[in-house]
């Protein structure tokens, strides 16, 4: 349908071509031309902007749910962020992966089908390093996954998929069901390779390794619920009642929660030279007396008093009392 001008449109055009400001045969011209808009039928656009919007904020959620749940799982520092979410066909995702690299293929039930998580050889391995005592650093050298690796790489696999099944909560009840790892792309064929997918791509630093996590959603996977992917469905969705699940799940995810306890034995002022001069057996004072309780610090907060002494031949701290704002304390 043609657009309908209004009234003052009208006077505004015919005024401008009065005045010469525009020439009637280039706006005959311009109506002439049309806008031609390309189209690639080897990738058509299956997911609306308003679908991959809330895709994002998913994603978002899942981000720094990821890094709350890694950091109690590994003890180390994870930092987590959407780096991109894209469509484009699975043959061009799996080309754009490195041969080896980590490949878990989980299913979402009820959906049906089959998601891939993907994430670099070099967290893989620092990952790997760190669970099994290590400090988490990745050597630069990559090569496939022994059978213990793999099993390892499972278990933090269905850790992340935890938190993939807690971010789609808001949109549907899934339920991770880990298929199998694979470390080349080639043979990775969850789909066919012109299938249209979903890839959201996740910056993770573990430690001090950094790289990348991708998830990777075919279109069949999530046909059934493009329905509710709207910013309406979310933010209604987001509003719920908190249920006794949820209040068990904060609980864990508190209860898994890592701080450091210091406790300061006293301070004492010398020189350089005294320092230097130091030998073993040299005692030195401190202005803290034995029979004063020590302060325990939680974290960077002063907390609690207590007593030095030792457990099981280990040095240990005996709660004395609680340190009260102030200066003051409750008793035992």
């Amino acid at each position: 349908m043609a657009e309908i001008l209004t009234q003052n449109e009208i006077d505004a055009l015919l005024k401008a071509l009065q005045s010469g400001a525009i020439d009637a045969e280039s706006v005959k011209t311009e109506e002439k031309s049309k806008k031609i808009r390309p189209y690639d039928f080897r990738r058509p656009s299956k997911f609306a902007k308003e679908q991959i919007r809330t895709i994002v904020m998913i994603h978002e959620n899942f981000s720094r749910l990821i890094s709350s749940s890694l950091a109690a799982y590994l003890r180390s520092m994870i930092q987590s962020e959407v780096a991109s979410v894209d469509q484009l066909t699975y043959e061009e995702f799996t080309k754009s992966l490195q041969n080896p690299t980590v490949i878990n293929i989980l299913g979402l039930e009820p959906l049906e089908g089959s998601m891939v998580l993907e994430y670099a050889p070099n967290l893989a391995f620092a990952i790997i390093d760190r669970l099994l005592g290590g400090s988490g650093v990745y050597n630069g050298y990559i090569r496939e996954l022994t059978e213990i690796e793999q099993m390892v790489t499972k278990r933090v696999a269905m850790r992340i998929a935890t938190s993939i099944k807690e971010a789609w909560s808001n949109v549907i009840d899934i339920e991770p069901v880990y298929h199998g790892v694979e470390t080349n792309p080639l043979f990775t064929q969850v789909i066919p390779p012109t299938e249209m997918v979903i890839l959201v791509t996740i910056n993770l630093k573990v430690g001090e390794t950094s790289g990348l996590m991708n998830l990777c959603y075919p279109f069949a996977l999530l046909e059934s619920v493009l329905d509710r992917l709207s910013s309406h469905i979310w933010f209604a969705s987001t509003k719920k009642k908190i249920s006794p699940e949820n209040i068990q799940s904060l609980k864990t995810r508190l209860n898994e929660a890592v701080v450091p306890v210091e406790v300061e034995l006293g301070r004492a002022s010398i020189s350089v030279g005294e320092m230097l001069s130091l030998t073993v057996n040299d005692v030195i004072r401190l202005d803290q007396l034995i029979r004063d309780p020590l302060v325990v610090k939680v974290g960077n907060e002063e907390k609690y008093y207590g007593f030095a002494g030792t457990s099981n031949n280990k040095l240990a701290i005996q709660l004395y009392g609680t340190k009260l704002k102030g200066g003051g304390k409750n008793g035992k």
